[in-house]
């Protein structure tokens, strides 16, 4: 009788949205026992039942389909009217309200509801759809009110503008801040979720251009030490093949591998690729499907008691599967339904197993609200984002996840995520996954309060140097200097921007500071070396280069300074000899521009032209290209002896050997 109960008020709230009386009759005294339900609109006179609506309404309610099938037909009729009704009117506002507030209405109607609302206000406001999805995230089923949350922040920064202008969503947010369990830390997470979704595109690329070909590459390798044919799965124990665990070490599969289980436990739509050819069953030709929660008592999957046990605790195994949204639940279920019968049931026990771990998990952080607030709005963000960027019709809908959705940047939601610890914690989480404008922006907010923390002004520097202002990095850099002249890091910083400023003499001050904390750090010899080039000082240049080269006899990062400074101070022997020693290490243009001037300053003509000749070939034969390097470095050769004359003699000459090549 109860589902009797439910199928007549969802009709009922399904009738009265077009307007039927007897249908709101049905909801508001909840009639269940009074013949069945569609007897009402067989004898409806309204015109709305006369149609085609009315017609559907029939075939649903007098055809031979179940009553799960019945509630989920007019589930859909309810979700499409409440999204395509603008406005709604005052009768379909009542009516929606008393399901919402129903106490035993059916999670899965209420999440539906919701979804419908915030679908409806994305394309066009209406205040009283806002209103209704503030009264579902009063209530206590937390599918209903999580996803009421995120439909209300979506619709407060789609009309932000609009939505100051009338002063009851303000009360009614303060009213909702007050009841709504952990209120600003439900809105930072959300916040950080809808950050993650960012990153879908990212791993999806990732995905298909280093991972799955590196998997294809690295499949006949473990092929080859397997004989799929002799494997009982009964006889064998957990362990990995040592092999096989060697062959993803010394691949970089490993690491990638491991790189991506770290995403998937942050919460990152790892498994959106997968599924992005999977959503084309019939199942997803209704729009209101790509919301719908996951439950194993969908029609779509069939009779349960007619279920394999294998099937059934599939089914069972998914419900708790946090990572993977509803959508992709629905995907995989009707994929797996399209493989022959045995594999079908290797594939079904083998998620069983994999997914098993986690699901305890899952059962673990459902204990707390945290737990829930993180799974249930993370399912729902990635089912938006599938809905928004694989529908079919996805064009006819403005995309949600082009906008920045910087929920904390609104001024309604201001007085709620304007602590501290909200703004570090979603600026930290910018950082980390380099929007380094969309932390800058939250670290000035948070300076403009704190002007005595110098790991703030650090990262303010960092975010501005990573955006390529440099002047305003060293600026935040000297203020954090000031307050923590110790930072080893902040003062290497400032170096490395008044060298790229080009103020060597101001970053040798500050080397030579970083120098004091650390006298053996040869990259930092290296940099003071650079700085004394820069500024023409070449044997003391030397002296740095010379100290790397003798502590670091492995490396050959001197190589090339230590060679071109002994040039520009005729030590012409001691660089041909460095040259040699590059030339045996991947040299490049330059080192063969560079090896033949040392040669014609050696007045070894025949040598120089030989240089001059590859490294004209190392730049594809582009003339041009060789001779605007070459020209830069004709005052340098002017110091070394060569007469100016000479120089465009050495050209033809040049350009006379390079005819036979070119």
């Amino acid at each position: 009788m109860k589902g009797v109960v439910k199928l007549a008020v969802v009709l009922a709230v399904a009738a009265s949205c077009f307007g039927c009386k007897a249908f709101r009759t049905l909801g508001e005294q909840r009639i269940n026992a009074q013949g069945a339900p569609y007897e009402l609109i067989v004898v409806c006179d309204q015109p709305e039942w006369q149609g085609a609506l009315g017609d559907t309404l029939r075939s649903i309610l007098t055809g031979t389909i179940t009553e799960q099938q019945q509630i989920e037909s007019a589930t859909i009729l309810l979700f499409n009217k409440i999204w395509t009704s603008n406005p709604l009117n005052k009768e379909e506002i009542a009516s929606i309200r008393n399901l919402l507030n129903d106490q035993e209405l059916p999670f899965i109607i209420g999440s539906q509801i919701v979804s419908a609302l915030m679908l409806g206000l994305q394309a066009a406001f209406d205040k009283e759809k806002l209103l209704l999805l503030f009264d579902a995230a009063n209530l206590q089923e937390d599918e209903i009110r999580y996803r009421a949350l995120i439909g209300i922040l979506l619709t407060l920064y789609t009309y932000r503008k609009r939505t100051a202008l009338y002063p009851q969503i303000a009360d009614r947010l303060a009213a909702l801040s007050e009841g709504f369990p952990n209120f600003t830390k439900a809105i930072r997470t959300i916040t950080l979720r809808f950050i993650l979704a960012r990153e879908t595109e990212k791993i999806t690329r990732k995905l298909q251009d280093e991972i799955i070909p590196e998997m294809i590459k690295l499949g006949p390798k473990i092929s080859q030490k397997i004989n799929l044919k002799d494997i009982n799965p009964e006889l064998l124990g957990n362990e990995m093949n040592p092999e096989w665990q060697n062959m993803l070490s010394n691949s970089s599969l490993g690491k990638k591998m491991e790189e991506f289980s770290e995403l998937q436990q942050e919460g990152a739509d790892v498994m959106h690729s997968t599924f992005v050819h999977l959503k084309h069953f019939p199942f997803f030709r209704e729009l209101g499907n790509w919301f719908i929660p996951f439950t194993t008592e969908h029609s779509a999957f069939g009779n349960q008691l007619s279920k394999n046990q294998t099937e059934k605790d599939m089914l069972d195994s998914m419900t708790l599967a946090a990572f993977m949204c509803n959508s992709d639940k629905y995907s995989l279920y009707f994929s797996m339904m399209q493989l022959p019968d045995q594999a079908r049931q290797m594939m079904m026990g083998q998620f069983g197993s994999q997914a098993s771990e986690m699901i305890q998990q899952t059962k673990e952080e459902l204990i707390s609200k945290r737990g829930k607030l993180e799974i249930i709005s993370g399912q729902y963000i990635q089912d938006l984002y599938r809905f928004f960027k694989l529908y079919p019709g996805h064009l006819d809908f403005d995309d949600i996840f082009t906008s920045a959705l910087d929920f904390h940047n609104l001024p309604i939601l201001q007085p709620y995520v304007s602590d501290e610890e909200s703004l570090t914690t979603i600026a930290e989480y910018y950082l980390r996954k380099n929007y380094f404008l969309d932390a800058l922006t939250i670290y000035n907010r948070l300076s403009d309060a704190n002007q005595e923390s110098d790991i703030l002004f650090q990262k303010i520097g960092y975010c501005k140097q990573m955006n390529g202002d440099i002047q305003g990095a060293l600026e935040a850099y000297l203020h954090a200097d000031l307050i923590n002249p110790d930072s080893k890091w902040v003062i290497r910083r400032i170096a490395g921007c008044y060298r790229t400023l080009k103020q060597p003499e101001e970053a040798l001050k500050y080397y030579h500071r970083y120098e004091a904390f650390n006298p053996d750090d040869l990259s930092i010899q290296i940099c003071i070396g650079h700085c004394h080039l820069e500024l023409k000082n070449y044997n003391e240049a030397l002296k740095y280069y010379f100290k790397v080269d003798y502590l670091d006899n492995k490396s050959t990062k001197a190589w090339r300074p230590i060679a071109w400074c002994s040039f520009l101070t005729g030590k012409y022997d001691q660089a041909r000899n460095y040259y040699k020693k590059i030339m045996d290490n991947q040299p490049n243009t330059q080192d063969f521009l560079n090896a033949g001037h040392t040669e014609w300053a050696l007045q070894n003509i025949k040598g120089a032209l030989a240089f001059y000749k590859k490294a004209v070939e190392k730049e594809s034969g582009d003339f041009s290209k060789f001779q605007e390097q070459f020209n830069q470095d004709i005052p340098d050769l002017l110091v070394a002896g060569i007469e100016e004359a000479e120089v465009p003699l050495m050209m033809d000459q040049l350009r006379y050997s390079l005819s036979d090549i070119f």
